[in-house]
Formats: structure tokens, sequence, C-alpha cells
């Protein structure tokens, strides 16, 4: 074949004598490929503290966590590292203790009764918020001030105010007549005056949240409602609190997570007691290690643990229920 047949197959050169643009250079698919590269090596790199970080501050202590639940652990040989290995023996142990049906019951006690109290004090205050008038910035302001208080404080003031001599409630109680209650040294009493701690705590929480929640709500939807003679209680059964699902389903478990841990309010105005009757899963898991003599290393992981995979249940059950209303 001669040359004349090569030229008649080559495609023509652009005009001006300039290469084509529209076909690809020798060397721009190559550089598309290491910018990309170096794109995903720049993502990694952002991604890398974040990945480090739950290594090190989730993934490690849950794996230790599980570890110390499965070996016999003392003083001794949590110091040498030679605990013998002892299976789910750990969690018999704590399902079969006596005190597991109690700590149990007060966890859910404790969880239940905080969350229903702290979710519609904090949305009737939501509700009440939305609609502007005079100073309700600085009263939002004011209702936040138990949530930025560190526990230590808010559970201290609470022991104080709860005290059966001078505590300022059982005064209050006085003065109209009524007789004192012995609110953390009554085993009928304690478990509720750490829940109407706890709801006082949460309370901001549930309002930011839901107050946000409620901005974000259409006005015109209200009125369109009002012009077919919806009232007040319609408008928020049929209107508020649909459209507010989502962010109230998230608030709860929210919420719930966080109730399921709580253990430096109990701890510090009734430290469980008495005999036990503010005793949560936090708690006893807390003291079998280390408010013992002989701290019970591998039971106190194991009740951890079923806290751990209590909150995980009710996550998986959130995910699941957004995405039937995701798909519905």
């Amino acid at each position: 074949m001669d040359h004349a047949t090569h030229a008649s197959v080559a495609p023509p050169p652009a005009a001006g004598g300039r290469p084509d643009p529209a076909r690809p250079r020798a060397g721009g698919r190559w550089e598309a490929l290491r910018r990309a590269a170096a794109g995903q090596w720049a993502a990694w790199a952002f991604l890398a503290p974040v990945v480090v970080y739950l290594l090190v501050f989730y993934a490690y202590p849950l794996y230790r966590n599980v570890e110390l639940s499965l070996r016999d652990y003392t003083v001794r040989s949590f110091v040498r590292g030679d605990a013998p290995f002892t299976g789910v023996a750990n969690y018999a142990d704590v399902l079969g203790d006596p005190a597991f049906g109690p700590a149990l019951w007060h966890t859910v006690v404790f969880t239940l009764a905080s969350l229903v109290f702290q979710f519609t004090i904090g949305l009737a205050l939501a509700v009440f918020f939305v609609r502007n008038f005079p100073l309700s910035a600085t009263l939002r302001a004011l209702f936040l001030v138990p949530w930025l208080l560190p526990l230590i404080v808010s559970s201290s003031t609470w022991s104080w105010m709860l005290n059966s001599e001078s505590g300022v409630v059982n005064a209050a109680l006085a003065a109209l007549g009524a007789e004192p209650v012995h609110w953390l040294t009554s085993p009928d009493w304690s478990l509720w005056s750490v829940i109407i701690a706890n709801v006082w705590i949460g309370i901001p929480f549930n309002l930011v949240v839901l107050y946000s929640g409620l901005q974000a709500i259409d006005p015109a939807v209200y009125e369109a409602a009002e012009l077919d003679g919806a009232t007040g209680w319609r408008k928020f059964r049929h209107i508020t609190f649909p459209l507010l699902r989502p962010v109230s389903a998230i608030t709860l478990l929210l919420g719930l997570v966080y109730t399921l841990k709580v253990f430096d309010i109990i701890w510090i105005m009734t430290r469980g007691g008495p005999s036990g009757s503010s005793t949560t899963f936090a708690t006893w898991s807390y003291r079998l290690g280390f408010g013992n003599l002989l701290p019970e290393f591998g039971r106190g992981a194991a009740v951890g643990n079923l806290l751990i995979v209590a909150a995980l249940v009710f996550g998986l059950i959130y995910i699941r229920v957004q995405r039937r209303q995701a798909l519905a």
C-alpha cells in the first residue's frame, strides 16, 4: 500500500493546521487519572483525623470492653494481663444476679419517665416560644441554663434542694402545711428524685431541637388551615405534630441514648440507693467495676455491654422506621 492510501485513511487536520480539539491528546487521559487520584488522596487526608478519632475513642474502647467481659479480671490479673478466658460466664452471672431485675426495672422507669416529661414539656415550651413576643429570646436563653451547667453542679444543686433537713423543697412544703418528704433517703422517692433532676436538665435540649423544627414549618399551611376553620388544638394535632414527626423521632432517639447512660446525676444524688432503690445499669456497672474493694471488671463490663446493645437496638429500630416513612 502506497503513501497516498495512508493519507486517505488518516483524519484530516483541523483548520489552520491545529489538531482537532475533539480528539483526546496523548497525555490527557493520564492527566485526568492523576488528578482523580490526587483528589482521592486529598479526601482520605481530610477523613484520616475522623477515622483515627473513631478508632481510638470508639472502636478500641468498645473492643476492650467486650474483651473485659469475656475474661475473669481481678486487680492483679488486670495489671499482669493474664486474666483467664471465661466466655459468657460474666453475662450469665449478671443475668442471674438478684440485682439484675431491680436494676433493669429502674433503668426502664428512669428512661421512659425522663423521655416522656422532657419531650412533653420541651414541646409545650417550643410551641409557646414559636410565637414572637417581647423578651421571648431572653426567656429562651434562660431556659438553656440547665443544659449549659456542668452535671456535677446541677446534681449537687438538686441534692441540696431535695435535702430532707435543709432543702428548699421541703421548706416550701412545710410553708404550705404539708409533711416533709425524704426525697433522697426514702426507697419510695429516691428514683423519682433523680428523674426530676434529669428532666430539668434535659428540657432545654428538647426545647431547642423542637423549636428549630417548628420554625421549619411553612406558615402558609397554618393560614390555609385557619381558612378551613381549624382551631388551635386541631392545627396542632393535624399539622404541627405530623410535620414535626421526623424531628420528634430524632429527639426521642438521642434522648433515649443519652438517658440510658446517665450516671453522674444518680451517683451524685443517691449513689444508687438507698438499698439499691435508684440503681440503674449505669450505676450498677460502675459499682461492680470501681465501687467495691474487690472490683469485678468482667461483670461491670458485661453490664455496660448490655446498655450498648440496648442503645444499638433502638437505633436500628429508628433507622428502620425512617426508611419505611421515606418509602411511604
